[in-house]
């Protein structure tokens, strides 16, 4: 069991796109990942966003690809500058759930996941890509099981 984490697929920049919906190029590269995850047979029970447009979009081409059943909805606590503590303690492995949101708070909360502390980047995200985290019950720590990024560079 698992837990995915997202960082929302390329997004125009604001003088072209006030809300910053996803580019041609994140639109593309989302569906590469998501196809690929799709392959690899991953399951998602449901897929949570930030309310931004973008993170959005990201989620709903996600959930076309994967079907999670219990679908998709924006979640508070999920924008760029949000705390990721009281997000953090809300997590279980066991629930499958997929989080498309925004830098920093993704590489935040992987760090304060993985060491206890969110000043750490352990992780470099890419727009598009999924970091997988799952977590040794028996010591409560999570750890960094697998990443599909639509570049290796």
């Amino acid at each position: 069991m698992a837990i995915y984490l997202v960082q929302h697929g390329k997004s125009l920049p604001k003088e072209v796109d006030p809300e910053q919906g996803l580019s041609e190029q994140g639109i593309a590269e989302v569906k590469l990942i998501a196809g690929v995850a799709k392959n690899y047979r991953i399951t998602v029970s449901k897929i949570l966003h930030s309310g931004k447009i973008r993170a959005a979009r990201t989620a709903e081409l996600f959930a076309d690809a994967l079907q999670p059943g219990q679908g998709i909805s924006a979640a508070e606590g999920l924008n760029p500058l949000d705390s990721v503590d009281a997000f953090a303690m809300k997590l279980d492995a066991e629930s499958q759930i997929m989080i498309v949101g925004h830098l920093p708070f993704m590489e935040k909360l992987v760090s304060r996941l993985t060491t206890g502390r969110e000043g750490h980047t352990i992780f470099k995200f890419q727009n598009g890509g999924i970091v997988c985290l799952d977590q040794e019950k028996a010591r409560g720590k999570w750890l960094i099981k697998w990443a599909l990024m639509p570049k290796i560079d």
